[in-house]
């Protein structure tokens, strides 16, 4: 009897424990699942990332290797090969109700894309061996409601550029970057911002940031990048209107005083069919370019860039099948006087982003580089054209077919013109964690 009241009792007791840690495991399961991580339930996070990649051709290649900032400069004709673009592995949790934290390992391409395994020096994000490795590019924590509608956010972070509205509505980074990350404005960078909204619907917003200037990497100088953005959405947040813009300090001293600041508008009519999206930029950068006279001696003028990028993207069967199309006009200096000079050269500045496209000499009487001491071509004018479909078989996963299409034309006398790059790709691209 007192034997068959052990047992019972023991049954009763393991039956409790059974069932302690299932609703203990569950609890468990609720409290990080992505519908409580959403709700910024405390201790709860998610895993998520995303890869794009293609198979690429290159059906023809600038004669002069002009268009540093693109993937695709220096692949010779014919080229083809596999090749991913990005890889990103990140990791969102809710440390409490009023703080999270972000961090995000990212693996990209690297530029030129073209770097031959007998290359003794790897940029971008490979390794010396030319292997591909993840480097950090997020890593921050964020106060939520500092004050009302108010976020601040200490760390690295994206930048109020592009990366956290014109990109979204572009949709499309999978195919190619904005025109303003084309030419390297940052969409990273490590410092202090402000995240807010003016109204209780969000529909007013602003983002400012106060940053090294040198995304992941350390800071040289101490000059800071600054940067404000300010947005609105109207009708029913179909319509949108932002503008942007920055400063940044170069060099700072007696007899040279070099700088640069973007102003940069951005309007797109968005809604889940169709949306058409427009985009342009002014680029001022001070004291920024070394310009030798006709008649001898050299002086060092500013630099003004320009560009602006049209594209739509819409539906052809819904959740299965898109069509995307963009064009952009870019103009490197706006300030080519073939009267007064012959060669242009960018000045070096320490540290910093200092604008890409403004730091290679050329000559006016061939057009070919006669120094590189980085990518990019100041007297060259460039049009882009992107296009093709996006085919959605499951939700997350996408296969592209598109054509890839930049012109270059240059601003200097006696130099041909015409000449450009062609590729035609498959990408690839999928999504996980969100």
């Amino acid at each position: 009897m007192k034997s068959s009241k052990l047992n019972s009792m023991l049954k009763i007791v393991a039956l409790f424990c059974l069932l302690s840690i299932n609703i203990k495991s569950q609890a468990q399961y609720l409290l990080n699942s992505d519908s409580a991580y959403k709700a910024g339930a405390p201790n709860s996070g998610r895993i998520w990332g995303y890869v794009f990649g293609d198979y690429y051709v290159k059906a023809h290649s600038d004669s002069l290797n002009r268009g540093g900032n693109n993937q695709y400069t220096g692949i010779p004709k014919d080229r083809n090969a596999f090749a991913f673009r990005r890889i990103y592995l990140g990791y969102d949790y809710n440390i409490s109700k009023k703080f999270s934290a972000e961090l995000l390992l990212a693996a990209e391409d690297n530029f030129p894309a073209f770097n031959p395994p007998s290359s003794s020096s790897a940029s971008g994000d490979q390794l010396g061996n030319s292997k591909e490795t993840f480097f950090i590019k997020l890593a921050n924590v964020r106060w939520k409601n500092v004050w009302k509608g108010t976020d601040l956010v200490v760390g690295e972070q994206a930048t109020p550029a592009f990366p956290l509205l014109s990109e979204k509505i572009w949709n499309y980074r999978s195919i190619e970057r904005t025109i303003a990350d084309i030419r390297r404005t940052p969409s990273y960078d490590m410092g202090v911002g402000l995240q807010g909204k003016f109204d209780a619907k969000g529909n007013f917003g602003y983002d400012l940031l106060a940053a090294n200037g040198t995304g992941d990497k350390p800071a040289s100088t101490s000059f800071k990048w600054f940067y404000g953005d300010i947005y609105a959405y109207f009708l029913d947040k179909k319509f949108v209107a932002d503008l942007y813009v920055d400063y940044q300090r170069l060099n700072w001293q007696p007899g040279w005083h070099h700088d640069r600041s973007m102003v940069k508008g951005y309007v797109a009519y968005n809604t889940p069919a169709l949306t058409i999206g427009v985009e342009g930029f002014i680029n001022n950068l001070r004291a920024d370019t070394k310009a030798t006279l006709i008649t001898g001696g050299a002086d060092t003028i500013n630099t003004k860039a320009a560009g602006i990028s049209l594209y739509v993207h819409g539906d052809i069967i819904k959740n299965k099948l898109r069509f995307f199309a963009r064009y952009d006009g870019y103009n490197p200096n706006k300030k080519i006087d073939n009267t007064l000079y012959s060669n242009y050269a960018g000045v070096s500045s320490p540290g910093g982003y200092n604008s890409p496209g403004y730091h290679m000499t050329y000559s006016s009487s061939t057009g070919s580089p006669t120094s590189a001491t980085s990518n990019g071509d100041v007297t060259a004018k460039e049009s882009f054209v992107t296009a093709g479909l996006d085919f959605t078989p499951y939700k997350g996963v996408h296969f592209m077919p598109n054509i890839w299409y930049n012109h270059y034309s240059s601003q200097l006398s006696g130099v041909s013109n015409g000449d450009y790059d062609l590729v035609y790709r498959m990408t690839f691209y999928f999504v996980f964690g969100k």
